[in-house]
C-alpha cells in the first residue's frame, strides 16, 4: 500500500483531480495535511509519497527520489503566496515580518527575495494562519500568507500586497516550483511508483478534460467562486518541465546560500 499525501489547498487539486474525484487506485491511500504537516509525516516514513514543499527535497536528497513531470507551480503571479506590508519590501530591514506555521518552501523564498535580492534583514516570527487573522493589525510590519488562505483574504486599504511568484520571476526569469511530488520509498517499490506516475498523468489529463465542471461542483470545499478557483487553476503550472528544473536548481542555490540546505542537490527520479 503506497500511503499518498494531498495538500488540503486548491493548488494541489489539478493533479489529483481523478484521485478525489474518483477515488483513490488500488494499493494507494490517501493522506491529507497542510504542507508542513506532509513535509514532517513523509520524513518520519509515515506516508511514502507527497507533494512535498520543494525545499523538503534539498533538505533530504540522500533519502528521497521526484517523481518525474509534477509540479506545483508558476511562471508569474501566483496568486496564492502573497506578502502582505505597511511599507515597500527594501524597508523592511529590521521590521517584524510574520511567517506562516503551514509553510516551508515559501518562507525560504521569501528570505531569498528579502535577503539576497534587496539585502533586507528582518525579525522573523512564526504564525499560524488559521489562527492570528492579522499579523500587521498586531504590530508586525509584513505578514506572508499562503495557499486559499491568501486567495480569500480581503486586504484592508492602505497595504501592500507582493506576489511572490512575480517578484521571482522578475529577479531570475525563470519559474518558481512550490511543491514537487517525492518519495523516501526506496528501488524495491518502484513498480507501486510507476503506477502511481502513470495514474498521476491521467489523473492531470483527467482534470484537464473536465476543469470547468471541477470547479463548479469542488468551489464551495475551497470557500471561492468557481469562475475564481477556474481562473486560479488555469494560472499555475503542473509539468516539471526543463525550464521549471532550471527555477528549481536556481531556488536551491539561493537556499544554499542562506544556510536553509547544505548544497544544491542532484536532482533523483523514480522511474517513469
Amino acid at each position: 500500500m503506497l500511503r499518498v499525501g494531498h495538500i488540503e489547498y486548491s493548488n494541489c487539486f489539478p493533479v489529483h483531480a481523478l484521485l478525489l474525484d474518483g477515488g483513490a487506485p488500488a494499493g494507494v491511500e490517501v493522506r491529507r495535511g497542510v504542507p508542513s504537516v506532509l513535509n514532517r509525516e513523509l520524513e518520519a516514513g509515515t506516508i511514502d509519497v507527497a507533494p512535498s514543499s520543494s525545499i523538503e527535497y534539498a533538505r533530504h536528497a540522500d533519502r528521497y527520489r521526484v517523481l518525474p513531470d509534477f509540479v506545483i507551480g508558476c511562471r508569474g503571479p501566483v496568486e496564492s503566496i502573497l506578502l502582505e506590508t505597511d511599507r515597500p519590501m527594501d524597508e523592511l530591514d529590521g521590521a517584524e515580518v510574520a511567517i506562516p506555521t503551514a509553510s516551508a518552501t515559501s518562507v525560504v523564498l521569501l528570505r531569498a527575495l528579502l535577503e539576497l535580492r534587496l539585502g533586507v534583514r528582518p525579525r522573523y516570527r512564526w504564525f499560524d494562519q488559521a489562527v492570528e487573522p492579522d499579523p500587521v493589525g498586531s504590530g508586525a510590519a509584513a505578514a506572508l500568507r499562503i495557499g486559499d488562505v491568501a486567495l480569500r483574504r480581503e486586504f484592508p486599504d492602505g497595504r501592500r500586497v507582493v506576489d511572490l511568484g512575480a517578484a521571482w520571476l522578475e529577479w531570475t526569469q525563470l519559474p518558481f516550483a512550490f511543491a514537487v511530488w517525492q518519495t523516501g520509498a526506496g528501488p524495491e517499490r518502484d513498480d507501486e511508483l510507476a503506477r502511481l506516475h502513470a495514474f498521476l498523468l491521467e489523473s492531470r489529463a483527467y482534470f484537464g478534460r473536465h476543469a470547468e465542471d471541477l470547479a463548479r461542483r469542488f468551489a464551495p470545499e475551497f470557500g471561492l467562486p468557481a469562475d475564481r478557483l477556474l481562473r486560479y487553476w488555469r494560472s499555475l503550472r503542473y509539468e516539471l518541465d526543463d525550464e521549471m528544473q532550471q527555477g528549481l536548481l536556481r531556488f536551491y542555490a539561493a537556499a544554499a546560500e542562506l544556510g536553509e540546505v547544505p548544497a544544491v542537490p542532484t536532482l533523483r527520479w523514480t522511474p517513469r
